[in-house]
């Protein structure tokens, strides 16, 4: 009877967090990142016979990175919905180079990472403020100044972070 008690009190306070969340928009998150149809994306391959995992793990990637990176930069109260069609990214797996080198993705600026999404931006009321769409391909991406060598989206994430700020810096402002 005791465990019976402690279940539904812990479940009450979780069914309470969530409501909370959805009433209080302050704690409702305020960056949503969608991958519409990613099994149709051009590139998102963690070898060149992807998995399921790995490839699940590029887009919490940048998922995680896109809502640490834009929801600071976004007013009090607003959100941003970004809707990913299409992920490619910078460079590619080599097969004709042997087995060896089959998780081993080769970056050359013939193989540039390219984004095509849309995105909407709305005021702490819900009203839309701005919107659009976007196709970003960005063929001098070996020049960008990269802040982590070692990152393998380390070009991926230096693009959306320029987007993000390019985009979101006005939202908001008279």
């Amino acid at each position: 009877m005791k465990i019976l008690h402690i279940f539904t009190v812990t479940l009450a306070l979780i069914v309470a967090g969530s409501l909370q969340a959805a009433v209080n928009p302050a704690t409702a998150p305020h960056v949503e990142v969608v991958f519409d149809h990613p099994e149709n994306f051009r590139d998102i391959k963690d070898s060149a016979v992807p998995t399921d995992k790995g490839m699940d793990a590029i887009l919490k990637a940048i998922r995680d990175y896109i809502v640490r990176i834009a929801d600071p930069m976004l007013p009090k109260g607003y959100g941003l919905k970004i809707v990913f069609t299409d992920i490619d990214l910078a460079g590619d797996f080599e097969p004709w180079r042997g087995a060896q080198w089959d998780t081993v993705r080769i970056v050359k600026d013939i193989y540039p990472p390219a984004f095509s999404f849309s995105y909407s931006v709305t005021d702490g009321s819900g009203k839309m403020v701005k919107q659009g769409s976007e196709n970003i391909r960005d063929l001098g991406f070996q020049f960008r100044a990269v802040m982590d060598e070692s990152d393998p989206l380390r070009y991926e994430k230096d693009i959306l972070r320029s987007w993000l700020s390019a985009n979101l810096r006005s939202v908001g402002k008279p």
